[in-house]
């Protein structure tokens, strides 16, 4: 069993990153791998709408030739995934949303790839707006059909400069409820 978790903020180390590898902390305590992939610098396009992927039904995206269809490989290869994002205006980060375009739309029009794997979102915030980004990562599980995990409390961790979350008490302990939470579902799928 893995879960993949996809790190869509601009900082490496910042609070989303603190935030997902709480949740992977306890899956693996859990005995399950995990792989941690940061969209850092990537700077990925969104889907064009150009339709090849339903034409060709190769499991691939035919848009930019990027690193897009490496991160689709890893969503095909685990049992769960992890989204997780800043608040950038009130949404997921630029990158996090080319990321669900793509590998949402290769993964519709192929059959469902993603059908009946794990799923959980994670948000990083200062103040507001983190219930929109919830919403966004949630509604690609939810197209998906994918299961989506639940925890303790929205899966919000509260903070701006890097680190700061680990000072939101009920945010730390919500990641480390999911990652139980979802540690606890794998072995059931």
């Amino acid at each position: 069993m893995k879960i993949v978790a996809f790190n869509g903020s601009a900082r490496k180390e910042g609070n989303t990153a603190t935030l997902l590898k709480t949740v992977l902390a306890e899956v693996e305590d859990a005995g399950i791998s995990t792989e941690l992939v940061s969209l850092a610098g990537m700077n990925l396009s969104g889907c064009t709408a150009c339709m090849k992927c339903a034409k060709n039904k190769d499991r691939r995206c035919a848009g930019p030739d990027d690193i897009m269809n490496e991160l689709l490989a890893k969503m095909l290869a685990a049992d769960g995934i992890i989204l997780g994002s800043p608040t950038y205006f009130a949404d997921v980060s630029a990158n996090m949303k080319a990321l669900i375009e793509r590998c949402g739309m290769v993964s519709r029009v192929n059959g469902d790839l993603l059908k009946r794997k794990a799923g959980a979102a994670v948000v990083a915030v200062r103040r507001g707006g983190a219930a929109h980004v919830f919403s966004s990562m949630n509604y690609f599980f939810l197209i998906a059909e994918m299961i989506v995990v639940g925890s303790s409390y929205w899966n919000i961790g509260i903070g701006l400069k890097p680190g700061e979350v680990n000072d939101d008490e009920e945010g730390m302990r919500t990641m480390t409820d999911l990652g139980r939470n979802m540690a606890w579902l794998l072995p059931r799928l």
